[in-house]
């Protein structure tokens, strides 16, 4: 399409946008975000055909201030606290798919570079694990209790060390985004590597469906939401690194802020993972298969479902009003 015809056919949209983000004739956050979706979907396409174009400078213009309108305004009939959780986040989610996907590439990459590392060399997993760990829990199994090391501790003194050690692994990733986002792939490097090669180990023993019951019991959230951290830092690294039209700083802001509420919206999966950790996953080896794998997929499909389906959801939902609204 050229873009004469581009623009004939999409000024009318365009200025009734602007009535709706200048003139607050719009005051609905959930229609204020179906026009945010259009005209990414604009910038997007006038990016792609249009690239020298001032049309690009315009919607830049425009999408900049329906962004600053959809996650500043607030709406008296409607709670701030659930906004976030029910619009904000998964807009943004759905907004950087792209590094979600992304994040889930590099940390599977590294999940299955640390198995290949331990299956063929015997000293791999005691240099990741330590020499302490592994022949603990060559102990564990020959007693018969491959995950006995959850067990060692109380159960809320574990939740809490847990818990926190794991938020200061998320905020680590996120912040190490900073560095052009290499700092948050050797965030992910290292705990894919690990879990890799912690698998494999058990694997190797003859203890990988015992291991899995039990681990994956807290680990299911646990490791998701380390992905979903990862993603954040990475969208902070691009930010930086790819500005678009965007000045550098102004670029910047808008990683930080959406960076940050992507990896805020982790933190109940990281806490209720450590709540499991600290009080599930230790009974792990007295419970029914049914009872651990139906935990595992529970949690699982919980989280999957907020970042990976939900977001989708949300945006076909918005389109649709919009849709219904022109």
């Amino acid at each position: 399409m050229r873009e004469v015809a581009f623009i004939k056919q999409n000024k009318e949209k365009w200025l009734s946008f602007e009535k709706a983000i200048f003139g607050k004739t719009l005051k609905n956050p959930d229609e204020l975000a179906s026009l945010y979706i259009q005209l990414v979907n604009d910038l997007s396409y006038a990016q792609t055909y249009y690239p020298k174009s001032k049309t690009i400078l315009y919607l830049n213009n425009l999408a900049a201030k329906a962004f600053q309108k959809i996650y500043k305004t607030k709406r008296e009939d409607t709670n701030r606290f659930l906004h976030f959780w029910k619009i904000e986040v998964p807009m943004i989610v759905y907004e950087y798919r792209r590094y979600v996907l992304y994040a889930f590439i590099i940390f599977l990459s590294f999940m299955a570079i640390g198995a290949v590392s331990a299956a063929y060399d015997d000293s791999f997993v005691r240099l990741i694990l330590s020499d302490g760990y592994v022949n603990e829990t060559l102990e564990n199994i020959e007693a018969g209790d491959p995950v006995a090391v959850y067990k060692s501790g109380s159960n809320w003194g574990s939740f809490i060390g847990i818990t926190l050690n794991n938020l200061y692994v998320g905020i680590k990733s996120f912040i190490f985004g900073v560095f052009g986002g290499l700092g948050t792939g050797l965030v992910m490097m290292y705990n894919g590597i690990m879990v890799g090669a912690f698998q494999y180990f058990f694997y190797q023993e003859g203890v990988l469906w015992e291991s899995v019951r039990g681990i994956w019991i807290h680990g299911s959230m646990e490791i998701f939401a380390i992905v979903i951290e990862g993603a954040a830092g990475l969208i902070l690294g691009a930010s930086i690194l790819f500005p678009k039209t965007f000045s550098r700083l102004t670029s910047f802001k808008m990683g930080v802020k959406n960076g940050v509420k992507i990896l805020i919206s982790t933190f109940p999966f990281t806490i209720a993972a450590g709540f499991l950790e600290g009080y599930v996953t230790r009974y792990s080896n007295v419970m029914p298969n049914w009872l651990s794998v139906g935990i595992i997929l529970v949690t699982l499909s919980m989280i999957s479902f907020y970042y990976l389906v939900y977001p989708f959801i949300l945006n076909a939902k918005l389109k649709n009003n919009h849709a219904a609204t022109l």
